[in-house]
């Protein structure tokens, strides 16, 4: 099947699509891929949404706020799938299935809640393609965590690129998580700890550039070793796979205090120790380490990782996987696994307590 994935990470960025040819299951052929950045003033209605979910009751009605970005969030979306089918001369009869993975505004899987908005029936309307939507929280409400459930779609791309050793793929997103592939197929999957959320709204705060570009700030700071032994202090690091994050979960108040470049500094090596204290959880330390997502881009965290590491830490595409593209390929690859009820998610993966299929079908014509 020929199926279109979008993404909506938690960093805020902007929106990745992607096209693959896929069964589901073995075969994998990734296709034309598009990124499509936030203007400004989406990133501030998506930025608002995410503040008011913090004290979004599950007893209330959705806050005006985050009915607002969802509104927003599913044009722009409607917008992206349009524009890569122009760029890759293909119709929406072309297209089998989207799948939508929307924005995440809360997760709270301990509360058996996790919220992605995104109006899957909307975007069947407006881009004439059927879709699938809300894939975690049929994992959330049979007590797993929801998260990760890109890890199946690593595992095929392991098999595809006809890897013979254990490897574990990091996925550096607003949140970081794991992968690790063993020799045998076997899959082990967890979040963990800050990716590149809380380096954005450092960035954002200080430069109202909502990123660090190429990692310039950090590579000039200096990493402040007590601020970043009370960032490790948090109970999660402390906490059995399987385990999953909020963009919320950590607080930067230990580094408001330090200089901008500081900070950066110490925040990035926060994302990298939390990577390697989460490693330690995996059987076996696997001799490749493949980056995903946008936190491959940054020289410096990439250096600090393959320094605490100890080398073998390489960017996706020295696989021949496409870095940027990961995450939504996943999505255009669950989508077809939902309308096969084939599982989403395992107990490996989320916590859940067998293998878990998801996913709401929208339908283009009713």
């Amino acid at each position: 099947m020929r199926a279109l994935g979008l993404m909506s990470g938690t960093s805020l960025d902007g929106i990745d699509a992607a096209i693959i040819e896929t069964n589901g299951e073995d075969k994998v052929a990734p296709g034309p891929s598009l990124a499509v950045p936030y203007t400004p003033e989406e990133r501030a209605v998506l930025r608002a949404a995410l503040e008011v979910a913090k004290s979004w009751e599950p007893d209330q009605p959705m806050p005006e706020a985050i009915a607002e970005a969802e509104r927003l969030l599913t044009l722009a979306h409607a917008q992206a799938v349009r524009a890569l089918l122009k760029e890759a001369r293909l119709t929406p009869q072309d297209i089998d299935i989207i799948g939508f993975h929307g924005q995440t505004v809360l997760h709270q899987p301990d509360r058996r809640r996790t919220v992605q908005i995104g109006m899957g029936a909307e975007l069947a309307r407006l881009t004439g393609i059927d879709v699938v939507n809300d894939f975690r929280s049929a994992d959330v409400a049979a007590g797993g965590h929801g998260a990760p459930l890109v890890p199946l779609y690593h595992q095929a791309l392991v098999r595809s690129a006809g890897v013979k050793e254990s490897i574990a793929i990091i996925n550096i997103g607003g949140v970081g998580n794991v992968t690790y592939v063993g020799i045998d197929g076997s899959l082990l999957a967890f979040d963990t700890g800050p990716g590149n959320a809380l380096i954005d709204d450092w960035a954002m705060s200080h430069t109202g550039v909502p990123v660090d570009t190429d990692g310039a700030m950090a590579e000039i700071g200096e990493v402040d070793v007590d601020v970043l032994q009370t960032l490790m202090a948090h109970a999660f690091f402390e906490t059995k796979p399987p385990k999953s994050l909020d963009r919320f979960s950590f607080s930067p108040a230990a580094v408001e205090g330090l200089s901008p470049p500081d900070g950066a500094a110490t925040l990035t090596a926060f994302t990298v120790e939390a990577i390697a204290r989460g490693l330690a959880h995996i059987p076996g330390m696997p001799t490749r380490f493949v980056v995903c997502g946008g936190g491959r881009r940054n020289p410096t965290l990439m250096k600090m990782l393959s320094r605490r590491l100890q080398g073998g830490v390489l960017p996706a595409e020295d696989l021949g996987w496409r870095g940027d593209d990961v995450e939504a390929e996943a999505f255009a690859y669950l989508a077809v696994r939902s309308l096969k009820g084939l599982p989403l998610s395992l107990p490996t993966t989320t916590g859940v307590p067998h293998p878990m299929p998801g996913g709401q079908l929208n339908r283009a014509v009713p």
